[in-house]
């Protein structure tokens, strides 16, 4: 047949005009062709030389996208448009398979306006996108020539009476409708922005978010294919090939987004409802305020989801369609002269759905609107949930920062609950957000699924949903016990960390003592209880997983087996494969409702908790709240900023402007008022009504020096608290001085600092920041200032040990300084600050003499009093007391005395008696302390170590370097080398192999042989239904049935039926095979997770103590705690998912091969685009992962440092910077997430897409190639899986890699090398009471810490009697503890020995050598448990050889005392005990020993005067007859030496009694002793 437009059948007069032009209907098509081709012709040239020259601009930034009015609409409207248009193709193409010739003109027009239309919306794209909009006239035309050649068309029609009953009548009217509308919304667009026709155009700018380029998140703003298909991520995600990701890189949240914004909308929700209730008791319901904030974008998705849900059926239906008609295709019989109008052919509207081909394309344009809607579906909710949860938690800070006081003090709200509020519960709610369009959504989808087979099967359909709806519960039930187990199974995990931090924080002492190992066995009991755990969670996991699998197995089982006994109808493999579709379908939301439900009341208890935390009580509410409003306007100004909190965002603003005021005022007026502070008849409490502070009345002087001194808890702090107004006023008044006139007109307007205080607070409260921000906090940054500040403090030499100095991030993640280090900064912190008032409470308590008398001269009496500001100082240090201008003595809650010392001496004498006894007290502990070492040093000196060590470690390795030197060898290569994303096979291999081999050839066998039976199961269904390809009725076939015909009938069913036993058998064995593999993977898990913990314990206790010197303590934790979960908890459930998505992708394409080798071919490119999604996917999520998690950090920091700090936070008036602070954090989290979840859209699109090419291509090669229905079925059902499964290989591949790297921390760890424990003496040579005499000989010793290092003691010899009291000495690092190491083979021995009593120490076993000898360190060390347990653990001891030990160490009574004597518990650290009495029970612990070796490093360094003679006693006396080496730090306390050994800079260089060496008066021993005297 040759083509012709209008068709050559010989009959007809084509080309004939007789009856007038108009009513030839091939005239009347080419005249629609006219409209396209024009717009063609003009958009073409524009568009080619609009692509020029943007391409030879730099890229237009994103400002310029403007959506012109009705954008969205125009975008559905062409969508459509473009949809119907196919429609018409395929109706002509249809049509015209009916005629004798080619009839180009029944699908040229539609071929064109196809074209047309997508010309249309990439013309408009652009026109919108350079802000054109005179260039939309030629579109405007368009429409109009468009519309009016469709309506001269369907007027043809209906002249002709043809009517409705005919498809070409149906789309032609729908085009008309589409082109009507579609020249609304271009005249709208004129009428609106006035681009034509109107003298003055309207002046547009783009949205405020676009015109900052900080904002990188487009979704919003971007058209709506770009919207749909996420195209604007792709710069983001192919970049990430080249260079990470980074914060800048992701830019800012739109405005809409922020949660300033959202947390306003939902404010306003919750106090418009505490407004309108009538009863004010009732507090304003959290649920109702998120729907009135966010109620619109949940209907939005759930619509979304709806039409989602609908469209996913169109699946099955379309597979049952083409099976059907496949078979039918020979029966067709054309009816040719029928329905020929106009003279050509047309189908009434049911016939096309009976073309096969037609039914796959409508098959993929189902699938990609389906999975289109469920993304959008999917995204609108996760933005709403990251709003709602912005919201929540500025909810939450700006409650935090109005919390009162009593109630942080008395626990009705501690940290924990404000930090759990903060990361459990607005998460909590966050995610039943994501999942709550289900809840509504899945009860139609399972109604629709059910009503649908039993329009397929008839009653047994409802046999299999019955199944489905009986397990549903179950399924519940498993879940409640999964969330239980997780509970119980993250106590046992706490309970072990902290058990495995105490080990590893006191494993020095451990390995002295040869304890390790006993310990080591206490966190393997724990570790065991948790495993009991982690086993039941495992069995719980494997049978949700095995429900979820089984439960559709068992629904088709029932249903088929069920149709062929009660059905008189044969199964067609239409309706067989259809069902098994839809059965697929029913599953999910089934699985989905379970999870949705926990969720749900997961939810319900985070709001109750919530709602109880908003309504908790305020500071201040009392006093001001009453009416009570007689006190000055400033004071009140104290608890509430005008407009409290109605607009943070303006509020932060000016707020934030007034901290840049110069804040040195130039000169400071005369004050008038010499009272700052006033109480009067002031009684406080903190909360429960009894009054802490009674009948106060006192005054702070202004401009002078304020003392409160008073006994230990007799109100001091809490009296400047009061003051504060942190504490509840039962009455009285606090007066704070109004600003005199003068410095009004001086600044211009009130300085904000007036009423700013700056506390630095007893219990010293630092951020997550660097110390130079600690100190500055917020205020402007003045070099000499800081300086003054800084050497006033004494703060220099502890910053010149710091890393990067000032710029060292201290705080709960920084580093960790010591008490008086810390407290130092507090106190800085509080000098720094211009304010006018300043409050110190005891900022002496954690610093030494020389400190606080520097502090005292340099700080406060020169730096603060010079500026002549008021300064209130609490202090128990009564030698100050001259400098005071005011005091105010407490005693018991109230005010004792009030006045300067002169009054106080003259009307309180016995007061001012006490004081002088008690300074004469002071005074002698004073002189001990100068002849000490002073504790400062000894901080700066553990702070030096720490550094050291921490310098050496990272000479020798860092955590990531391997990776690191990786990338940095490909960057050398080239410059844009793409980042790979290596999956780690060699770490899932090590994974793998810890689960045992048994274990993973179990798991590689059930898996295989699963999927295998599964697909058995589907082919053996396409066998038996298609064994009767007609679909007759098994009775009376023929009326006139003959007795042959019944047999045969009989017979037939009984063929029928025999497909039934295998059917019955395979899915019996799928079933159970479902079960081995989800218990396989499960326990495999459980099996790796058992292994690695136990190498890693075993490892790292057993690892040389230098490990523990140069690898943080925090990074060793981190493999216990953050990894050892994810190996636990999160690698099995990940693997299993893996493993069973890819299975069922593998064994899709395998059937889909088999039905239709042809798909093959289309298979190659499908791989190369999967294997690029993936690729590149994978590389993003990872780094966009690490931005969320890096981002959560500081934001849950900044909240429990907020909670931590808010006197401090109050008093400075610091709230709002804090807020914005918070907003800030908040928001660079929340881009993180959106950014992720917007990754894993794109992803899922793309795969999706992918799956839908997939049936396309499988179902047109089945059609085109297979006759078989059974097993087009078979391939369709099967294509139709792997949409599903796609987009989970992926992601499951980037969470795995992610997951790997925690495998891959732990086997690093494991590389350890351990210490020697052998020996080369076999312990059975060793005498029993070795060392019995304690004779130790040094040969020409040689030590070094490690191989690579060098040697810290260098040719050592000496020998040392029995029974002789020995000192060693030295500055500091010249090798005196090293030596001490070296007698219990701690470190590297190179050259030389030592020998005790013979025997040569290197050669004895590390455990004998150890367990025989005794040490007492200088940082006393204390396990939690007993008393008992802490002297002897390994419990060889009788009780009396403890209570000798305790008495000879002084504990005894003390001990006798304790609750539970010998058993009493000790606290984590033995916090609960004094330093000095912990060094005491070091004693004891070494004198339970009995060994005839004691050494002592430094023990008396860090204790009291009192404390340290009962340690000399007792060495004296106890240890009388054995040998004791005492390394010293203060030369005085080894005077009476027997033998004195002086190291200097590793080498011995005096060795002679003290004595001796004093008569010389150059030797470096007497040198020593006369400096520190």
């Amino acid at each position: 047949m040759g083509l012709s437009f209008c068709g050559n059948d010989n009959s007809s007069n084509a080309y004939s005009v007789d009856n007038g032009v108009l009513d030839n209907g091939c005239f009347v098509d080419a005249l629609n062709l006219v409209p396209h081709v024009f717009l063609l012709f003009i958009t073409f040239p524009i568009l080619f030389i609009g692509w020029g020259s943007q391409s030879s601009k730099v890229q237009i930034h994103h400002n310029t996208w403007l959506h012109f009015p009705g954008h969205n609409l125009r975008w559905i409207l062409t969508f459509t448009l473009l949809f119907v248009h196919v429609c018409e193709i395929a109706e002509g193409i249809v049509s015209n398979t009916q005629m004798q010739s080619n009839h180009l003109h029944l699908f040229m027009p539609a071929f064109m306006g196809f074209i047309a239309a997508t010309t249309s919306v990439v013309y408009y794209h652009n026109i919108e996108t350079a802000n054109f909009p005179k260039l939309l006239l030629a579109l405007f035309i368009y429409w109009i020539l468009a519309f009016i050649t469709k309506m001269i068309k369907l007027w043809k029609f209906a002249e002709a009476s043809l009517g409705v009953q005919y498809l070409r009548f149906c789309i032609t009217a729908l085009l008309v409708v589409l082109y009507g509308l579609l020249m609304a919304v271009e005249i709208n667009v004129i009428r609106v922005r006035k681009y034509v026709f109107f003298a003055s155009p309207q002046r547009v700018k783009p949205p405020e978010d676009l015109q900052d380029l900080g904002v990188r998140f487009l979704q919003p703003f971007v058209n709506l294919l770009s919207k749909a298909t996420y195209w604007w991520m792709n710069p983001l995600i192919i970049g990430a090939h080249k260079r990470p990701i980074e914060l800048k890189k992701i830019g800012k949240l739109p405005i809409a987004m922020r949660a300033l914004t959202n947390y306003l909308h939902l404010k306003d929700a919750y106090e418009e409802q505490r407004q309108t209730t009538e009863d004010p008791e009732k507090s304003p319901s959290i649920w109702r305020s998120m729907y009135r904030a966010f109620g619109r974008s949940i209907l939005l998705s759930s619509t979304f989801r709806y039409m989602a849900d609908l469209l996913g059926f169109a699946g099955p239906l379309c597979i049952s369609g083409i099976v059907e008609h496949q078979d039918n295709k020979t029966e067709v019989i054309m009816n040719k002269t029928g329905n020929m109008f106009l003279g050509v052919y047309f189908m009434s509207s049911t016939e096309l759905l009976q073309n096969t081909s037609v039914l796959a394309v409508l098959l993929f344009l189902a699938l990609i609107l389906q999975r289109t809607f469920l993304q959008a579906s999917y995204y609108v909710t996760v933005e709403t949930g990251i709003n709602l949860r912005g919201a929540l938690l500025a909810m939450i800070y700006n409650k935090i920062l109005r919390l009162s006081t009593s109630n942080m003090s008395m626990g009705e709200m501690t940290l924990g609950q404000i930090n759990n509020l903060v990361a459990i519960e607005t998460n909590q709610l966050m995610w039943f957000l994501f999942l709550c369009p289900n809840l509504w959504a899945m009860p139609v989808q399972i109604i629709m699924g059910v009503i649908l087979l039993y329009y397929l099967l008839g009653e047994s359909a409802l046999i299999g949903a019955g199944v489905i709806l009986l397990l549903a519960p179950f399924q519940y039930l498993i879940a409640t016990k999964l969330a239980d187990t997780q509970k119980s199974t993250l106590d046992y995990s706490t309970d072990r960390l902290k058990k495995t931090t105490e080990i590893l924080k006191g494993i020095k002492l451990l390995k002295l003592y040869a304890w390790e190992n006993i310990f080591c066995d206490c966190v393997e009991d724990t570790r065991e209880k948790e495993l009991t755990s982690l086993k039941t969670f495992a069995l719980y996991t494997s049978m949700s997983i095995f429900m979820n699998a089984a439960i559709p197995i068992a629904a088709v089982l029932a249903t088929f087996v069920t149709h062929a006994y009660i059905e008189d109808v044969r199964l067609s493999p239409a309706k067989a494969f259809a069902s098994l579709a839809l059965f697929h379908i029913l599953v999910t939301p089934l699985f989905l409702l379970s999870t949705v439900v926990r969720f749900a009341v997961k939810a319900m208890v985070s709001v109750q908790k919530l709602s109880e935390f908003l309504q908790s009580d305020e500071i201040g509410d009392d006093s001001w709240r009453n009416g009570d409003m007689s006190m000055p306007l400033e004071s009140s100004k104290k608890y509430k900023y005008p407009g409290d909190t109605k607009a943070i965002n303006r509020k932060g603003r000016y707020r934030m402007d007034n901290y840049e005021q110069p804040m040195r005022r130039q000169l400071r007026p005369t004050e008038n008022e010499d009272v700052a502070v006033q109480v009067n008849d002031g009684f406080f409490t903190w909360g429960s009504n009894l009054s802490t502070l009674s009948d106060i009345n006192s005054r702070i002087p202004t401009g002078q020096l304020t003392m409160i001194v008073g006994q230990v808890g007799c109100g001091k702090s809490s009296l400047l608290l009061a003051m504060l107004g942190e504490m509840q006023t039962i009455s009285g008044k606090v007066y704070w001085s109004k600003l005199p006139d003068c410095e009004i007109l001086l600044d211009g307007n009130i300085s904000k600092n007036r009423y700013s205080v700056a506390y630095a607070a007893q219990k010293s409260w630092l951020l997550n920041a660097t110390v130079e921000d600690n100190i500055t906090f917020g205020s402007p940054f003045n070099k000499q200032r800081y300086k003054a500040v800084i050497d006033a403090c004494s703060l220099q030499p502890d910053i010149d040990l710091l890393p990067f100095g000032d710029q060292t991030e201290i705080g709960e993640r920084g580093i960790n300084l010591s008490g008086g280090q810390r407290q130092r900064i507090c106190v800085a912190r509080a000098l720094y600050q211009n304010t006018n008032i300043v409050f110190l409470d005891d900022p002496f308590s954690a610093l030494d003499i020389h400190l606080s008398d520097h502090l005292m001269q340099e700080g406060i009496l020169k730096f603060l009093q010079d500026d002549k500001r008021t300064v209130v100082l609490v202090t128990h240090k009564l030698q100050y007391l001259i400098h005071a201008d005011w005091i105010i003595a407490m005693k018991d809650g109230s005010v004792l005395r009030e006045g300067t010392l002169k009054d106080i001496q003259t009307h309180d004498v016995e007061l001012y008696e006490h004081w002088k006894t008690l300074m004469n007290r002071q005074d002698q502990k004073l002189e001990k302390e100068t002849e000490l070492e002073s504790q400062t040093t000894l901080e700066r000196k553990t702070l030096r170590r720490a550094f050291y060590s921490r310098e050496a470690k990272n000479q020798i390795d860092d955590e990531d370097e391997e990776e690191e030197v990786e990338e940095d060898e490909d960057d050398n290569m080239s410059t844009t080398t793409s980042r790979l994303s290596k999956i780690p096979w060699k770490m899932c291999w090590r994974y793998l192999s810890s689960g045992g081999f048994l274990m993973v050839f179990l798991m590689v066998l059930s898996n295989l042989a699963k999927h295998s039976v599964m697909v058995a199961i589907d082919y053996w269904l396409a066998a038996w239904t298609s064994s009767n390809p007609r679909n007759e009725s098994l009775a009376n076939t023929f009326d006139n049935a003959t007795n042959y015909k019944r047999n045969y009938d009989v017979t037939q069913i009984a063929e029928h039926r025999s497909y039934m036993p295998v059917f019955i058998i395979l899915c019996g064995a799928a079933i159970a095979l479902c079960l081995i593999t989800s218990l396989t993977v499960e326990f495999l898990g459980v099996a790796a997770a058992t292994n690695l913990h136990h190498n890693l314990l075993n490892k790292i206790i057993h690892a040389p103590i230098r490990f523990f010197d140069i690898t943080p303590l925090g990074q060793i934790l981190n493999r216990f705690s953050a990894d050892t979960n994810i190996i636990d908890q999160h690698i099995p459930p990940t693997l299993e998912s893996l493993t069973r998505s890819t299975l069922l992708c593998l064994s899709a394409i395998g059937v889909i091969a088999f039905v239709t080798p042809a798909f093959l071919i289309a298979l190659v490119p499908l791989a190369v685009a999967f294997y690029f999604i993936q690729k590149y996917f994978r590389v993003a999520s990872k780094d966009l992962q690490d931005l969320d998690d890096s981002t959560q950090l500081p934001l849950l920091c900044h909240f429990s440092e907020t909670a931590e700090g808010l006197t401090t936070i109050r008093a400075f008036r610091h709230e709002a910077r804090f807020k914005q602070r918070m907003l800030e954090l908040t928001d660079t989290n929340n881009t993180a997430y959106l950014f992720l979840s917007a990754a894993n859209r794109w992803l899922e699109v793309r795969t999706d897409y992918l799956g839908a090419v997939i049936v396309l291509t499988a179902a047109v090669a089945a059609i085109w190639t297979t006759s078989q229905s059974g097993l087009i079925g078979l391939g369709l059902t099967y294509a139709l899986t792997v949409t599903n499964y796609l987009n989970w290989v992926v992601r499951n591949l980037a969470d795995l890699e992610v997951q790997m790297a925690a495998v891959k921390k732990v086997n690093s760890f494991l590389s350890t090398e351990s210490e020697n424990y052998e020996g080369s003496i076999d312990v059975s040579q060793v005498p029993e009471d070795w060392p019995q005499h304690g004779e130790i000989k040094i040969q020409d010793l040689c030590v070094r810490y490690d191989p690579m290092l060098k040697a810290v003691l260098k040719h050592v010899s000496a020998q040392i009697k029995p029974g002789q009291k020995v000192g060693i000495c030295g500055r500091t690092g010249s090798g005196k503890s090293s030596l001490s190491l070296a007698f219990f083979n701690m470190v590297d021995v190179f050259e030389g020995k030592i020998v005790i009593d013979g025997i040569d120490i290197c050669k004895l076993p590390l455990q004998t050598l150890r367990s025989r000898m005794s040490i007492i360190l200088q940082d006393p060390v204390l396990f939690s448990g007993s008393i008992r347990l802490n002297l002897d653990p390994e419990c060889t001891c009788t009780d009396d050889r403890l209570w000798e030990a305790l008495e000879i160490a002084q504990l005894k009574n003390m001990v006798n005392a304790l609750p539970g004597g010998l058993d009493a518990v000790v606290t984590e650290g033995g916090e609960n005990f004094s330093v000095g009495q912990r060094q005491l029970f070091c004693l004891a612990r070494a004198f339970v020993r009995k060994s005839s070796i004691l050494i002592m490093d430094e023990a008396t360094a860090s204790i009291d005067m009192a404390t340290e003679n009962i340690l000399q006693k007792v060495v004296m006396t106890a240890f009388a007859d054995r040998t004791v080496v005492t390394i010293a730090h203060l030369v005085s306390s080894i005077v009476e030496a027997e033998q004195v050994l002086v190291f200097s800079s590793g080498t011995l260089v005096e060795c002679d009694s003290a004595a001796n060496l004093l008569t010389q008066e150059d030797s470096l021993f007497s040198i020593l002793v006369r400096t520190h005297k």
